[in-house]
C-alpha cells in the first residue's frame, strides 16, 4: 500500500504502533513472534552443545547446571510468546510480558554463565546470547531506539556486577588460569579487566541494537505514515471490487471512522479516473437515508483517486443469507422497500444504478435502528440526463452482474432505463426469499441466455413451500421479460410492497432476535468502527493535495 502514500512523517519517536486497534494487534503478533523465534534459536544452540560434547566426549549432559539455565532462557522466551499469542491484548500488558520475559532471560543466561567455568569464558557466552536476543528482537518487534537501549542498559548492568563478582570471587577455577598462565594478575586486578572487556562488548551490543531499532522502526513508522491518505488513515481492507478497494480508514481531525475506497493503481488510466471522479459526484448528489453516504474525495499529490463514505456496522445480502438462510417474507419486504426508497430518489435525479445485487445492499445497524439498508456502490451508474461519453462508459460494453442484470442490459445497454435496476431488485428478492440466484447455469452465457428467453421458476416452487401470494407475484412483476411489464418506478414498487399483506410485520424485535444470534458472525465478516481506535488515532496533519 505504500503507493497509496502521502504526507509528512512526524519526527517523535513516540511509539505510534501500540495506539491503534490494528497497531495494538500488530504489535502483539510481532512480540510473540520474537519470543518464539529467540526461543528456536536457543532451542538450536542447546542441541549443538548436547550434540559437541557427545561427539567430544566432554562431560556435559542435559542434567548439567548450565543447560539447565539454557533450557530457563528457552522457557523464557516461550513464555513471551505463549502469553502474547493471543488478540486483544493491551499495549501494556504485551510490553510488560516483552520486558519480563527478556529479564528472565537475561537471568537465566547469567546463572548458565556462573555454571560454566572460567577458562571457557563465561562472560562471553553470556553476552553472545544476550546479543542474539536483543538484535532478534530489535529485528521482530516495532520499538524506538530509546526503549531498546533501556533495555539493553537494564539487562547489562546485572551482567557486568555478576562478572565481576565471578572473578572476584572465584575460587579453584580462577587457580586454573594462573596454573595455565592465561591469568598473570590478582584476583582484582583480573576482575576489574575481565569487567571492563565485557563494559565494551556490551556497549557495542548496545549501539548496533539501538541503531537496528531505529532503522527497522523507523522504516516501519515510515509504512505506517504511508499509509496514511488526506485527511484519513487507512486501516483494515474491507473489500474490492472492479475499480477500487476499501479499508477502514480514520478521519485525521474529527475522529470518525471511515470507510476509503481507492482506485486500483494498475488500471489508473485517465478513462478508468474519469469514471471514478464521476461515480462519487453522482453518488455524492444523493442524500436518502438508504443510500451510501459520501463525506468527500479527493486525488493525492501523486495522482491517486479516493473517496471517503460512512462506515456501515452490518453485512450485505449476500452475507445475510448465507448466514442464517432465506428470510422471512416480511423482512424481504422491510428490505426491498428501503432499497426501492434509494433507487426512487437516483431514477428522479436521472440516475440508474446498473449493478443492483445482494453483494451491493448493505443492512446495517445504524442510529439505534437494526435492519437498515443500504445501497451501495454507483460504480456502473448512468446518467440519463447527460449523454454518456463513449470514452468514459465505453458504449456497447456489457456492464453489470450477469446473475441479476435485465435482458435489456445484456445487450448493447442503449435500451436501459429505471426499469432496469427494478429488474435486478426483483432478482435480490427472489434469492432473498429462496436462498437461491433465479437463474442457474454452467456458464454466464447460460445465465445470460436464460435471463433473456427463460421463464424464472416461481419461488414457492423452487424451495417448496408456500409463499405470500401477493408478495411472490410481485417479485415475479420485477423480473418479466418486458419492461413494460415491470412496476413503472421504484415508487410504484414501493406503493406495491407496502399494500403486501405482510408489510410492516416485521418488527424491531424481530430484528433485535437476529442481530442478538447473528451479531457476531456479521462482526467477523465486517469488523465494525471501534470506538477505542476513534479515540485513540494517531494525530498527525497529513498532506492533501488541495491544488487537485
Amino acid at each position: 500500500m505504500g503507493g497509496y502514500g502521502l504526507g509528512a512523517m512526524s519526527s517523535r519517536t513516540r511509539d505510534s504502533f501500540g495506539t491503534t486497534q490494528e497497531g495494538r494487534e500488530f504489535l502483539r503478533q510481532r512480540v510473540a513472534r520474537f519470543g518464539l523465534f529467540a526461543a528456536g534459536v536457543f532451542g538450536v544452540a542447546a542441541a549443538f552443545r548436547l550434540g559437541f560434547s557427545l561427539f567430544s566426549h566432554i562431560e556435559e549432559t542435559a542434567l548439567h547446571p548450565s543447560m539447565l539455565w539454557h533450557f530457563g532462557c528457552i522457557v523464557a522466551f516461550l513464555g513471551i510468546w505463549f502469553l502474547c499469542r493471543k488478540p486483544g491484548s493491551s499495549t501494556r500488558y504485551v510490553r510488560h510480558v516483552e520486558t519480563g520475559g527478556l529479564i528472565a532471560a537475561g537471568v537465566a543466561a547469567m546463572m548458565m554463565g556462573a555454571s560454566i567455568p572460567l577458562i571457557a569464558r563465561p562472560e562471553l557466552i553470556v553476552i553472545m546470547c544476550l546479543t542474539l536476543g536483543l538484535v532478534a528482537r530489535a529485528i521482530y518487534v516495532p520499538s524506538s531506539g530509546r526503549r531498546t537501549a533501556m533495555l539493553a542498559i537494564l539487562i547489562g548492568v546485572p551482567l557486568l556486577i555478576t562478572t565481576y563478582w565471578s572473578f572476584r570471587h572465584a575460587g579453584t577455577d580462577f587457580d586454573a588460569l594462573v596454573e595455565a598462565g592465561i591469568v598473570t594478575t590478582d584476583r582484582k586486578t583480573a576482575a576489574y579487566g575481565t569487567t571492563g572487556f565485557a563494559l565494551m562488548w556490551w556497549t557495542l551490543t548496545t549501539l548496533v541494537t539501538w541503531s537496528a531499532s531505529r532503522v527497522v522502526y523507523g522504516l516501519r513508522r515510515q509504512v505506517h505514515e504511508a499509509e496514511k491518505l488526506g485527511q484519513y488513515t487507512l486501516g483494515q481492507k474491507l473489500g474490492e471490487g472492479a475499480m477500487g478497494v476499501v479499508f477502514r480508514a480514520n478521519h485525521a481531525m474529527l475522529r470518525r471512522p471511515t470507510a476509503v475506497k481507492l482506485l486500483h493503481p494498475h488500471i489508473a488510466s485517465e478513462v478508468a479516473l474519469k469514471r471514478f471522479e464521476r461515480e462519487v459526484q453522482l453518488t455524492a448528489s444523493l442524500s436518502h437515508p438508504n443510500t451510501v453516504t459520501i463525506y468527500d474525495y479527493g486525488r493525492t499529490p501523486d495522482g491517486l483517486f479516493y473517496y471517503a463514505m460512512e462506515l456501515l456496522d452490518g453485512a450485505t445480502l449476500e452475507d445475510v443469507v448465507h448466514l442464517s438462510g432465506r428470510l422471512p417474507p416480511a423482512r424481504v419486504i422491510h428490505l426491498l422497500d428501503q432499497a426501492a426508497g434509494a433507487l426512487s430518489e437516483a431514477h428522479d435525479a436521472g440516475l440508474i444504478h446498473r449493478d443492483i445485487k445482494p453483494a451491493n445492499i448493505f443492512v446495517c445497524r445504524q442510529g439505534g435502528e437494526l435492519d437498515v439498508a443500504k445501497v451501495l456502490d454507483f460504480g456502473l451508474v448512468k446518467d440519463l440526463g447527460m449523454g454518456e461519453d463513449a470514452n468514459i462508459t465505453q458504449a456497447g460494453l456489457v456492464q453489470g452482474t450477469p446473475l441479476y442484470m435485465s435482458p435489456e442490459a445484456m445487450g448493447a445497454g442503449d435500451g436501459v432505463d429505471q426499469r432496469s435496476d427494478l429488474y435486478s431488485l426483483g432478482c435480490v428478492g427472489y434469492f432473498l426469499l429462496t436462498g437461491t440466484d433465479v437463474f442457474r447455469g454452467d456458464t454466464i452465457v447460460d445465465v445470460c441466455t436464460q435471463h433473456m428467453h427463460a421463464e424464472p421458476e416461481r419461488p414457492s416452487e423452487r424451495i417448496g413451500a408456500s409463499l405470500p401470494e401477493d408478495l411472490e407475484a410481485l417479485i415475479l412483476a420485477c423480473i418479466a421479460k418486458a419492461a413494460t411489464a415491470r412496476p413503472p418506478s421504484a415508487a410504484a414498487l414501493r406503493e406495491r410492497l407496502a399494500a403486501c399483506a405482510d408489510a410492516g410485520r416485521w418488527q424491531a424485535a424481530d430484528a433485535k432476535t437476529w442481530w442478538d444470534e447473528h451479531g457476531e458472525a456479521v462482526r467477523r465478516r465486517h469488523p465494525a468502527a471501534d470506538a477505542a481506535e476513534t479515540a485513540s488515532g494517531p494525530r498527525e496533519t497529513l498532506v492533501v493535495d488541495l491544488a487537485r
